[in-house]
């Protein structure tokens, strides 16, 4: 075990086990749970994780939540598990706003205010992360964010709120327990009821958003790209091969490259499934969003 040292144990060895299986093992001593405890084994244990073969699929119902095993594709009802929210509110009251790496950050609607936390549903931890700012209504299409670990292996989550035709960007950071105001595009009408906001979807060190607009003109839609690096916002057209008046966009990741679900609305219902290279998107960014002002 001496010739082992503390290096290989941790993150070679305890990085590989499930995630109960390592909070078990931070009972053993107070170096075992501050070793485990760090931004760094964290950061290693979940790219693990996000590697293994086996998905799940959390669902929110009207009265329980449910967790059921992906393989090869397919849902496995027959693992399904109801599992229990720690704080006592009906799931119907609960709103996912996004997820990464096995934690999902959830709105708790309330009537007198609203709260926001991160959830692991794996290990049943959570943090209330809300603040004096949240006291604001959340509405199912005005709030939306997105998750990711910086350069200093701290934990941020991005938080975007809709109000009165202007849109607030606001970062928490886990390190910190603290929020800061970042500096959203100028000029934009993004924030305007007309626009609805996906979740936030990570991939290449970029988390990505669709913001459509149904109503005037209808099928408009764009790329809000937000830079994890430099925490700076870029707005992107779609390329013109997939546009289409009116249609819906949604991003996924699939094998670390973002992905998009393209579904128009003509004399029948389709969809399909279009690539996007980050490269494509980024070069002429700022460049455009420019010239339109």
């Amino acid at each position: 075990m001496e010739r082992i040292g503390d290096d290989m144990m941790f993150e070679e060895i305890l990085s590989r086990l499930p995630a109960k299986v390592v909070c078990q093992f931070k009972c053993v001593c107070k170096q075992w749970c501050y070793e485990l405890s760090t931004p760094k084994f964290v950061l290693i244990h979940t790219r693990r994780v996000s590697n293994l073969l086996q998905k799940k699929l959390l669902s929110l119902n009207e009265n329980t939540i449910v967790v059921d095993d992906i393989v090869s594709g397919n849902l496995e009802v027959d693992t399904r598990k109801v599992v229990t929210f720690p704080y006592d509110v009906e799931p119907s009251f609960l709103i996912i706003i996004g997820s990464f790496n096995g934690l999902i950050l959830l709105c708790i609607r309330r009537t007198d205010a609203n709260e926001l936390v991160l959830w692991n549903p794996t290990t049943r931890r959570f943090k209330l992360i809300s603040d004096d700012y949240f006291s604001r209504y959340f509405g199912r299409h005005d709030d939306t964010g997105g998750m990711y670990v910086d350069e200093h292996n701290d934990l941020k989550v991005l938080h975007i709120n809709c109000f009165a035709g202007a849109v607030t960007a606001r970062v928490y950071s886990r390190h910190n327990d603290s929020w800061r105001k970042l500096s959203f595009l100028k000029g934009c009408m993004l924030g305007s009821n007309f626009y609805s906001w996906s979740h936030g979807i990570y991939s290449g060190k970029t988390i990505y958003f669709t913001v459509s607009n149904y109503w005037i003109p209808p099928g408009e839609c764009n790329i809000v790209a937000f830079d994890v690096i430099s925490e700076s916002f870029s707005i992107l057209r779609f390329p013109e091969r997939i546009q289409a008046s009116p249609c819906q966009v949604h991003f996924l990741t699939i094998s670390n490259k973002l992905h998009g679900i393209v579904v128009k609305y003509s004399d029948e219902l389709t969809a399909e499934l279009q690539c996007s290279h980050s490269s494509t998107f980024g070069a002429a960014a700022k460049d455009e969003y420019n010239s339109r002002q």
